[in-house]
């Protein structure tokens, strides 16, 4: 491979996953996308054929290959064990801050969530519209559609999200210092002070794919919400060395939750929207988490605790 063309794949793979991962909520299948993304870029320059807009070919190529994964996977979605969460990413929150906060919306894990309840083709569309920016002339030539279609689409997807999830602005150091005090609240196991952070109808969730315990179905409401928090805090300093490490996941404040060795047992992400905890996503599946670094054995620990 070329220098130039290996310069102009590397310039198109962040693009092609990011359309892939917010359009699956899987790191591995998005990575697969990406690359096979990119491997059309170039058997297509092989070939000699003229590409006249390289990213507009790689957006084109992911966005297509996403939606046939969806409906592929509708049926393991259906028989997934217990909530399914997207696979969380630990993000920077170093960089341009405008930039940060225009993509951090578009990533957090109850946004990934609310786009499973989108057809494959209208999340394609919305995306590709309302996060990556694209005409309807050209979404309308991505997804294989008209662009009254693409439009119609649009709308009918933008209005479902807002209604589920409307919006109060929360500046960055409102956020992460909430955060802190949830955390610190969390691990001191102060249930005052944790419920005050908390909205009235906070919803917990959580995704251990039967893999390990878990949620069955979602928590609602601030006192159950905040008492099984605290329980599992509880659970986790009965393990020797365990603890938080506050990272940014998805765009949004959260934490690593490791075993005394150091290694990955569980993601948590909160969404914070008018000052206050709304949800707090916490998954545990270690299939998801692999991708973060070394995965601890869950089930060993229980045990471990028990014995």
């Amino acid at each position: 491979m070329t220098g130039p063309e290996e310069e102009l794949l590397e310039e198109l793979r962040p693009r092609a996953f990011a359309i892939a991962y917010r359009m699956l909520g899987s790191v591995a299948e998005a990575e697969d996308v990406a690359q096979e993304a990119l491997l059309r870029v170039h058997r297509t320059i092989e070939e000699g054929e003229r590409i006249e807009s390289p990213p507009a070919f790689v957006a084109t190529v992911a966005t297509r290959l996403a939606i046939d994964e969806l409906r592929s996977a509708r049926g393991r979605r259906e028989t997934y064990v217990g909530e399914w969460l997207p696979e969380p990413i630990v993000t920077d929150p170093a960089g341009d801050p405008a930039r940060q906060a225009e993509m951090a919306d578009s990533l957090s894990l109850a946004f990934l969530v609310l786009l499973e309840s989108l057809s494959p083709e209208q999340r394609a569309v919305l995306l590709l519209r309302d996060v990556f920016d694209y005409g309807y002339d050209e979404i309308a030539r991505i997804v294989g559609t008209s662009e009254t279609n693409a439009r119609q689409l649009a709308t009918r997807a933008r209005r479902h999200v807002e209604e589920r999830r409307p919006r109060f602005e929360t500046s960055r150091e409102q956020r992460d210092e909430l955060a802190r005090r949830f955390f610190a609240a969390t691990q001191k196991g102060d249930l005052g002070s944790l419920e005050a952070l908390l909205a009235h109808d906070v919803v917990l969730h959580g995704d251990g794919g039967g893999r390990v315990p878990a949620l069955a179905r979602p928590l609602q409401g601030r006192s159950r919400v905040a008492r099984t928090l605290l329980a599992w805090a509880r659970q986790g300093l009965r393990v020797p060395g365990a603890g938080l490490r506050e990272v940014e996941v998805n765009g949004e404040p959260g934490a690593l939750v490791l075993d005394g060795d150091g290694n990955l047992v569980g993601v948590m992400s909160l969404d914070i929207i008018g000052g206050q905890v709304q949800a707090v996503s916490s998954v545990v599946n270690p299939d998801k988490l692999r991708h973060l670094g070394p995965v601890g054995d869950v089930r060993a620990l229980l045990g471990r605790r028990d014995g």
